[in-house]
């Protein structure tokens, strides 16, 4: 009795024939767009707004019209205290969905709305731009690294009646929605691509998230990510790897979290042109030597940049710098660095306009900065290097230190 194997029960007799019944037009029954699971199949253009039933029958549509008219002339009868239950107010950023005998109706709104009582079944839905917050997840990318991420989303409902027949818990399928997507997505890229992709990880995901919530009446109007800490740097050194962690940089945020893996992502390039530099330097004579040794002051420093001016270094940076320099006896000393125009310039003093960025630090410290000595990083996290202004604009010095190592 019990030795045979389980066999699943059929669902539905498949041989005898379907029948739309008293209430359903046979014609429509028969469309096999009828059958999709979905909560509005009978009303199959009700994302254009077309909200013409091709469900109900002849006999159902007639019971219908009866019974909405006895509603009509009840609610006239006693209108003025029906007055205080059927009238509906909408502001502009609200639309009203109506159920009618448990079918839905257009949107409604704004202004006075007429709700029937007994036979109409109402919701509100707000229109305006609402956002959430997807708290930092960890991640584990295609490189193998692990690191925390997560995002803020705004988004709005386009269409009333789809946010309302379509999905239960719009907020909370969103979210879950949103976070799947951004998981998923990011687990395709590398460490590296991560934080270096981040405008483009933002509007692809943008679009994921859209191709999702669309049937349910949603538009995703941003996103915008937020990276945490990373846990875990990639299995392989590969060029596009993160570099390794420097201490001290888990809790930096924002611009400054930004300039650090700036320099990050450049020193591991830097090293193997060291290295070829090196290579290179045995071959040079003692001439060619003396002309590219390392300056030991920041006028030599200065005379040194001034060499590699050139309009195709202009238009890479663009801006102009102030540099404010203490020395050890304590005196102050100004220089400054225009970028913005011609062939460029450099020299002591002080711009006749407003600098893109001001820098201050010591002598010493700005010429190990140029000669590699020193990393920019280390120096700005130490506080021996302070930037005033644009730090993405700061970055761009970087163009004029790897001509000087040259």
């Amino acid at each position: 009795m019990f030795g045979g194997s389980y066999q699943l029960l059929p669902q539905r007799d498949s041989s005898s024939q379907k029948t739309p019944g008293l209430f359903v037009d046979s014609h429509s029954f028969s469309q096999p767009s009828y059958s999709k699971g979905l909560s509005f199949d009978y009303i199959p253009k009700i994302s254009a707004n077309d909200f013409t039933d091709a469900s109900q029958g002849w006999l159902s549509w007639i019971c219908n019209l009866i019974v909405i008219f006895l509603v009509y002339i009840c609610t006239f009868i006693t209108f003025p205290v029906t007055g205080w239950f059927v009238l509906k107010t909408a502001p502009n950023y609200q639309r009203i969905v109506v159920f009618r005998l448990g079918r839905v109706r257009p949107p409604k709104g704004p202004g006075i709305v007429l709700v029937l009582p007994l036979i109409d079944q109402w919701q509100r839905v707000d229109l305006r731009t609402r956002a959430f917050n997807i708290p930092p997840c960890q991640v584990t990318t295609r490189d193998g690294g692990m690191l925390l991420v997560g995002a803020d989303i705004q988004f709005r409902i386009w269409n009333p009646v789809l946010s309302v027949v379509s999905v239960q818990d719009l907020n909370a399928s969103t979210r879950m929605t949103a976070q799947n997507a951004l998981t998923h997505s990011l687990a395709k890229k590398t460490v590296r691509e991560i934080q270096t992709e981040r405008v483009k990880l933002e509007e692809y995901l943008g679009m994921d998230i859209n191709e999702m919530t669309h049937p349910w009446g949603l538009e995703v109007d941003r996103v915008e990510l937020t990276f945490g800490s990373l846990l875990k740097g990639p299995e392989e050194a590969a060029p596009l790897a993160a570099p390794p962690p420097v201490p001290g940089l888990d809790g930096l945020t924002g611009s400054l979290q930004q300039l650090a893996m700036h320099f990050l992502s450049h020193s591991g390039s830097s090293q193997p042109q060291q290295r070829d530099s090196l290579t290179m330097a045995n071959e040079l004579s003692t001439e060619s030597r003396a002309a590219v040794a390392a300056p030991v002051s920041v006028e030599e420093l200065l005379r040194g940049v001034q060499t590699h001016l050139s309009e195709t270094l202009v238009q890479q940076v663009g801006a102009c710098f102030q540099f404010e320099i203490s020395s050890a006896d304590g005196q102050q000393r100004q220089y400054y660095l225009d970028l913005s125009q011609g062939s460029g310039a450099a020299g002591p003093g002080v711009l006749c306009r407003e600098p893109d960025v001001t820098l201050s630090t010591s002598d010493c410290d700005l010429v190990d900065m140029f000669q590699g000595r020193l990393r920019p990083l280390a120096a700005y996290t130490s506080g021996r290097l302070r930037v005033q202004g644009d730090i993405k604009v700061a970055m761009k010095l970087e163009e004029l230190i790897k001509q000087l190592k040259k």
